[in-house]
């Protein structure tokens, strides 16, 4: 059994976020979740999701605004957090481009009150939610956290970026230890609804055409949600320390004189996304009506991560490739819809 003080996690009610919580209480972790259960998708999958949580002693779950930072304040004064995973933000590459302004208050301001309620309450490690969008125009594979990412082609993704910058800002001004995960297209059951793999299987299941970008020619770094959580737990019990070869004359981006660290969480296998929809059609033995389409603004053709510092510093290996991950997504899917 753990420390009795708590983690916290933002996020609590999202699909990374139950799937961190069930881990972290199976360890014998408190655990305090918290989430504003908005709308960007059906809100009764977020309640379903903490269902699986609740009555469990060793979780308890607020709901709040993380962009007020009156809420985020007194938070952690209540509950006094040792460690705090930073989960919740505002998703979906598209959707920024047409509502940036929620992109705003629920990724730069709520990570700005959580770095600030960080900063106060001397939390031992903040561990929060980057993404493979940072890598924007960036076209060198596989992605590497020692490469610059300075031209994100979505306001997402921008966010993402910024959040790692203002990461290490408290981390070198107030030596609080940060590390941000760059997580490449996770996948599973209770998985988001705006995703691909998700919708690929709705529309497949109910006869209806899917939308196939780029003419197809897509290829993505699927990661399965149970490879990613272990990246989660072992990231978070190893508190990022300085790193001694930092240099300003040749800056490493994932690196710093500060407790800073940032390391991309994926697959290391990119898939074609014809394969996924081969292997989604497998599963519910169904054929899909394709729909081809050009690229979208925001989108990128390939992603494709580089985990060799995540695998040296904790070891982390994925172990499942799409052949396997997607049939039990499709068993999920099938027993939670009734389809």
């Amino acid at each position: 059994m753990s420390d009795s003080s708590p983690i916290l996690l933002t996020g609590a009610a999202g699909f990374v976020g139950l799937h961190v919580a069930q881990a972290l209480l199976a360890r014998g972790e408190r655990v305090v979740g918290v989430d504003n259960i908005n709308d960007y998708y059906a809100p009764q999958l977020k309640h379903d999701r903490l269902a699986l949580l609740a009555g469990q002693p060793a979780f308890e779950f607020e709901r709040g605004e993380l962009a007020d930072n009156a809420f985020v304040q007194s938070l952690f004064e209540r509950r006094r957090p040792r460690r705090v995973i930073h989960l919740a933000a505002q998703a979906g590459v598209r959707y920024s481009i047409s509502n940036p302004a929620v992109y705003v208050q629920s990724n730069l301001v709520a990570f700005g009150n959580i770095l600030e309620a960080c900063r106060h309450h001397a939390i031992e490690h903040l561990v929060y939610a980057s993404s493979s969008s940072v890598y924007g125009a960036n076209v060198k594979q596989p992605f590497s956290v020692h490469d610059n990412v300075d031209h994100p082609i979505s306001l997402y993704a921008a966010t993402k970026k910024a959040n790692e910058l203002m990461a290490h800002t408290y981390s070198h001004l107030f030596g609080l230890p940060t590390t941000g995960l760059r997580f490449f297209t996770v996948y599973g059951p209770w998985g988001r609804p705006d995703m691909a793999y998700f919708k690929f299987t709705k529309s497949v299941l109910a006869g209806e055409p899917i939308d196939v970008y780029n003419h197809g020619d897509m290829r993505r770094d699927f990661t399965w949600i149970d490879d990613i959580v272990d990246g989660v737990v072992r990231v978070l019990d190893r508190v990022p320390q300085a790193d001694p070869q930092w240099a300003g004359c040749t800056p490493d981006p994932a690196s710093s004189k500060g407790p800073y660290r940032v390391y991309n969480i994926g697959n290391n296998r990119p898939e074609q996304l014809e394969d996924l929809i081969t292997a989604i059609e497998q599963a519910t033995g169904r054929t899909a009506v394709k729909n081809y389409l050009p690229m979208q603004p925001g989108d990128v053709p390939a992603t494709y991560a580089d985990i060799d510092a995540l695998r040296r510093d904790v070891g982390f290996k994925p172990m499942t490739p799409i052949s396997v991950g997607v049939p039990l997504f499709v068993e999920w899917y099938r027993s939670y819809y009734s389809s």
